[in-house]
């Protein structure tokens, strides 16, 4: 068996790819009426169908998964970030671990938890 894809949730389908996009190159792979599959295997879902599917409704920042990047030149990853998106919410700004990762968390524009570090 083989994982094919992770699948998040998001109110503003054609917001999300371009944010994406923007941070983190992501291109779009196929479009599908409501759920976008992007290079990477990350797929959009439209918040809508994810409802009617399950029938429960979505908890935005329900801290109980997140998006892991790594990126060797973080500091021009933060300035991108700050600059495109400057109302983005942080969990934590850009802090370094005891093992000398550096790394920062973040939610996304439907409260999907990010988290961008170095490679280690």
């Amino acid at each position: 068996m083989k994982l094919k894809n992770i699948l998040i949730v998001v109110k503003d389908i054609e917001a999300s790819k371009q944010f994406y996009h923007d941070l983190f190159g992501l291109n779009l792979v196929l479009d599908n009426d409501g759920n976008m599959v992007l290079t990477e295997g990350l797929v959009l879902q439209d918040e809508k169908i994810w409802k009617k599917f399950l029938g429960k409704d979505v908890i935005p920042k329900s801290n109980s998964c997140e998006l892991y990047f790594e990126e060797q030149d973080i500091d021009a990853f933060i300035e991108r970030l700050e600059k495109m998106y400057p109302s983005i919410q942080y969990v934590n700004r850009l802090m370094t671990h005891s093992w000398g990762q550096k790394v920062t968390r973040f939610y996304d524009l439907d409260g999907n938890l990010i988290e961008v570090g170095t490679p280690m």
